[in-house]
């Protein structure tokens, strides 16, 4: 109990998990909180490009979110208390938060008129987290899915945007990549925003490593 209160990582996969299997259940609910960018716009429903973030397609959408989101989450909040002290939870919920709207702007105004567009997911969010905890320690080692090789963190943002862009442009699958690549954009940025000395710190580590 004393983890839920000390840990916003932690709160935000409980909450996340109580809506998405609520809303796996409940199928007006799960409609009712997608990002619909026709229904942002045209009938002024703004909580969607909040509420997205708490459903999901299915179990395993919901399990490889919140997964990655405690295996780089947890570390994420260590970096925002070493660097912010007493005001990092609520830093580290403005990084979540933020990104969850703002990984869904593109989006917004790509498919403004699509009646049809709808998506779901914290995929925004996540990639936020993994991309500030990049940014603290770029040396830190990820392991790709399926393949047990260890990459430094800067290594795998590179080619996890150009994986982005690229994906985004085919749009070919289901996938809301534009929302993983301005995610990982606003992970990278918001913490240099608090301290800019933080982006001089990054290429430093990554230069004294070399």
């Amino acid at each position: 109990m004393l983890e839920l209160f000390s840990s916003m990582t932690i709160f935000i996969i409980i909450i996340t998990v109580i809506v998405s299997i609520t809303a796996f259940q409940n199928k007006e609910l799960f409609y009712k909180f997608s990002f619909s960018p026709y229904s942002v716009i045209h009938q002024k429903q703004w909580y969607r490009t909040f509420s997205h973030a708490l459903i999901h397609a299915d179990w395993v959408h919901l399990l490889i979110n919140m997964f990655v989101l405690y295996s780089f989450g947890k570390a994420d909040e260590h970096y925002f208390q070493s660097e912010f002290g007493n005001r990092y939870l609520f830093y580290y919920f403005l990084l979540y938060a933020g990104a969850v709207f703002f990984s869904v702007l593109v989006s917004l105004v790509k498919h403004k008129n699509d009646y049809n567009y709808n998506s779901v997911g914290a995929s925004g969010a996540v990639s936020a987290v993994i991309f500030s905890c990049i940014l603290f320690n770029p040396w830190s080692g990820v392991y790709l899915m399926f393949i047990p090789i260890e990459i430094p963190g800067f290594i795998f943002g590179i080619f996890y945007l150009i994986y982005s862009v690229y994906m985004a442009k085919k749009g070919k699958d289901n996938i809301g990549h534009d929302a993983h690549f301005a995610g990982a954009i606003f992970g990278f940025i918001f913490p240099v925003i608090l301290n800019p000395n933080l982006f001089l710190t990054f290429i430093n580590q990554i230069i004294y490593f070399l």
